[in-house]
C-alpha cells in the first residue's frame, strides 16, 4: 500500500497496557467523517462533522455489527491548530489493552462499515508519524520535533525542563539568531563582489571579525554544553567495583532504598551484572553492580570478574567500595590500575567499623604502581611504604571519602562530589540552551569549522569570495539542526526512533 503524508493515520497513542484511560488519535484529512462514521451519541443525533472545532462530546465506539466496543469522550479539533495541523480526533476510552485494540480497530476498517464512504480510508500510523506532520506541515521546526522524543524520554527533572524548553524553541531561536546574522553578513560579502566600485567590503573587516568571534564564541558554549546535557538526561553510566564482600550490594540497595542485590557476609555473592536506573536527587545514574573482582578458581564467578572488567570500559563513573575495615591486598591493586585515567570516586566503607584502610593507603595504590625486581607487582605494605616515603606525592584527580552503606554516613558529601565531577557543582543551567542530541553537537562543530575556514581566509588576506563559500557552509549546517537544510532520508530515519503513537 502506498503510504502517503495526506492519509489519514491512526494509532494508540497511550501507553498500550491497563490503564484508566486510553487515547487513539486520528489525523488527517478524513480524521472526523472517520469518526463519524464508528462513533454514535446516546440519541444518535449528533455528528462530528458539525461539531465546533476544540469541542469534547460524550458517547460510544460501535463496531460492524451495531454492537458497543466501549463508552467514550471524543474531541475534535480542526486544523491549524492542532499537533499536526491537520483535522485531529482523539477518542478518549476506557484503557483496557483489549478495548483499546478494538476501537483502534474499528477506527481502521471503517471503510467497511455498513453504508459508508469508501473513499474514507484510514491506515495505521508509522512510529513518529504524527510529530513527522507536525514538522513538515510548518508547526514545529526539527529541533523541537527531537525535543519531542526527549520529553518523552525524560528520566530526571533537569531532563524534563530541559527538553520543554527546547520544545518551546530555546535551540530553535538561538539556532536561527545565528544563521540571520551568518546570513546578513554573507549578503553584504556577495553586494560587495557584484558592485566593487560602490560596495568596498574592507572598511566593514573589522566589525566582521568581531561578529566571527561572538559567532564561534556562541557555537563553542553549545558545545561545551553537550557533555554535562547528556549526562543530565540520559544518566551517568556508572560501574560499582570492588573485591568480594567490600559492600558493593548494600551501596546499590541503599541507592535504591530496597533489597534489590543480594546481600550475604558470604563473598562472591553477585556472580553477575545487574543494572538499575537510580535518581539520587535530580542525578540520574544507570548503575551496574558488578562480580568482586578476584582471582577465583570458580569459573562461574571468573566470568563475573571478566564481564566486571569489560563494563568499566564503557563506564562515566567507576564507583570503588574499598573495605576501609580490613587491610588492602593483591585484588585491591588489580582494582587500582583498573581505574588509570578514569574518572571515579572512591568510597571507604564500613567506616562504622574500626578503620585499618585510610585514604593515604588508597592513594598509594593509585599513584606509585609498584613493581618488584622481577618486574611483578609488590604487595600493598610494600607499595604504602614507597608511597610515604616519596618526596613527590602525586593526587590524582579521584576523590576519596569514609562512607557507611549500612547508615548512608557520607550519602551527602558523596551527592556533592557527584556534582562537582559532572556538572560544576551545579544542576541547574536556568535558561541557558543545553545540547543533549549528538546529531545537534555533530552539526555545531561542523558550522565552527567552517568559521575557522573564514578566520583563516581573512589571516591569508584571501579574496571575499572565500569568506562567503565557508559563511554558507556554516549556515547550511546551522540549518540542518532545526530542519531548514535536510534530506528525506534523514528526516525518516529521525522519526523512525519515535514510539507509535506519537
Amino acid at each position: 500500500m502506498y503510504k502517503s503524508m495526506h492519509d489519514t493515520i491512526a494509532a494508540i497513542s497511550s501507553a498500550v497496557s491497563e490503564s484508566g484511560i486510553g487515547i487513539i488519535r486520528i489525523s488527517g484529512p478524513d480524521a472526523v467523517a472517520a469518526a463519524d462514521i464508528v462513533f454514535r451519541s446516546p440519541g444518535g443525533r449528533k455528528k462530528l462533522s458539525d461539531a465546533v472545532s476544540h469541542t469534547i462530546h460524550y458517547g460510544y465506539i460501535f463496531d460492524r455489527e451495531g454492537g458497543v466496543i466501549d463508552e467514550v469522550l471524543v474531541s475534535v479539533m480542526r486544523a491549524p491548530r492542532t499537533y499536526t495541523a491537520e483535522d485531529t480526533v482523539e477518542i478518549n476510552c476506557h484503557g483496557g489493552i483489549l478495548a483499546m485494540k478494538k476501537v483502534l480497530d474499528a477506527v481502521l476498517h471503517c471503510d467497511s462499515y455498513p453504508g459508508s464512504d469508501n473513499s474514507i480510508v484510514v491506515r495505521a500510523a508509522e512510529p513518529g508519524e504524527y510529530t513527522k506532520r507536525a514538522f513538515i506541515n510548518g508547526r514545529i521546526d526539527l529541533s523541537r520535533a527531537e525535543a519531542v522524543m526527549d520529553l518523552i524520554e525524560a528520566k530526571n527533572e533537569y531532563a524534563l525542563r530541559n527538553s520543554v524548553s527546547q520544545v518551546r524553541g530555546s535551540l530553535y531561536n538561538k539556532i536561527s539568531e545565528l544563521r540571520s546574522e551568518i546570513l546578513y553578513e554573507a549578503s553584504h560579502i556577495e553586494a560587495s563582489l557584484d558592485d566593487p566600485e560602490n560596495l568596498d567590503f574592507t572598511p566593514h573587516l573589522p566589525h566582521f571579525r568581531d561578529k566571527l568571534s561572538e559567532w564561534k564564541e556562541t557555537i563553542g558554549r553549545l558545545m561545551s554544553s553537550f557533555e554535562d546535557g547528556r549526562l543530565a538526561s540520559e544518566g551517568i553510566r556508572t560501574v560499582i567495583v570492588g573485591k568480594p564482600n567490600a559492600g558493593k550490594s548494600s551501596l546499590l540497595n541503599l541507592f535504591l532504598g530496597e533489597e534489590r542485590a543480594i546481600v550475604t557476609d558470604i563473598a562472591g555473592t553477585t556472580r553477575d551484572l545487574l543494572t538499575e536506573t537510580i535518581n539520587l536527587q535530580g542525578i540520574t545514574l544507570l548503575v551496574t553492580d558488578t562480580a568482586g573482582i578476584r582471582d577465583t578458581s570458580d569459573e562461574v564467578e571468573k566470568i563475573g570478574v571478566e564481564r566486571a572488567e569489560r563494563a568499566l570500559k564503557d563506564a562515566d563513573l567507576i564507583l570503588w567500595i574499598v573495605d576501609s575495615s580490613v587491610p588492602l591486598d593483591e585484588n585491591d591493586i588489580r582494582i587500582a590500575s583498573l581505574l588509570s585515567g578514569r574518572r571515579g570516586i572512591i568510597l571507604l566503607n564500613k567506616s562504622d567499623l574500626e578503620t585499618v584502610t585510610c585514604e593515604d593507603d588508597v592513594r598509594a595504590l593509585l599513584d606509585h604502581p609498584y613493581q618488584d625486581n622481577e618486574g611483578g607487582t609488590g604487595s600493598p605494605e610494600t607499595i604504602i611504604n614507597e608511597y610515604s616515603a616519596s618526596e613527590d606525592n602525586i593526587r590524582r584527580e579521584v576523590r576519596i571519602l569514609p562512607f557507611s552503606a549500612l547508615d548512608g554516613s557520607g550519602y551527602d558529601e558523596f551527592i556533592m562530589i557527584l556534582k562537582d565531577l559532572f556538572f560544576h557543582g551545579k544542576l541547574s543551567w536556568n535558561d541557558e540552551v543545553v545540547i543533549t542530541n549528538a546529531r545537534h553537537k555533530l552539526l555545531l562543530a561542523q558550522a565552527c569549522e567552517s568559521l575557522e575556514r573564514v578566520c583563516e581566509s581573512l589571516e591569508a588576506q584571501m579574496s571575499e569570495d572565500f569568506f562567503a563559500v565557508d559563511l554558507m557552509d556554516a549556515y547550511e549546517a546551522l540549518g540542518t539542526i532545526i530542519g531548514e537544510e535536510v534530506g528525506e532520508d534523514l528526516i525518516d530515519e529521525i522519526f523512525s526512533r519515535f514510539c507509535m503513537g506519537k
